[in-house]
């Protein structure tokens, strides 16, 4: 009689742990894989801030080398490429001339918005940068 308990015991043993090891491993499973999903967004928005930054640069080039006033208001800039192909990078920009002391001042105020897929997967980043002139 005790033989048959005993073997009984041993079979609930084995089926609790077998339980806890499967739920160990799909903890350890989802674990990984959120991780792989969280380093992927990061090298992602790591791009898009390079990409608004590339917009950023141009928008300040246009700015620096054309008179006074904003080239463009808001322009889509080429597809980027590389590893910031995917991305679209849209530039705005706008003028005040305030006068300080009796000189007029252009300050330019220009708006990088890089952005890549739609929600809710969507990176974007936006970078903004004022400029005296």
């Amino acid at each position: 009689m005790m033989n048959k308990a005993i073997r009984g015991f041993s079979l609930i043993s084995a089926i609790f742990l077998l339980v806890v090891i499967a739920a160990l491993g799909t903890f350890a499973v989802t674990l990984s894989t959120t991780q792989q999903q969280s380093a992927a967004l990061d090298v992602q928005g790591a791009r898009a801030y390079q990409a608004a930054r590339a917009g950023i640069e141009w928008g300040a080039y246009q700015v620096l080398q054309n008179g006074p006033g904003c080239p463009v208001s808001a322009m889509p800039l080429p597809a980027m490429p590389n590893t910031l192909a995917g991305f679209s990078v849209t530039v705005t920009c706008s003028t005040v001339a305030p006068t300080e002391a009796g000189t007029t001042v252009n300050m330019y105020q220009i708006i990088s918005t890089a952005k890549q897929g739609t929600s809710p997967n969507s990176i974007e980043r936006q970078i903004s940068v004022t400029i005296a002139k």
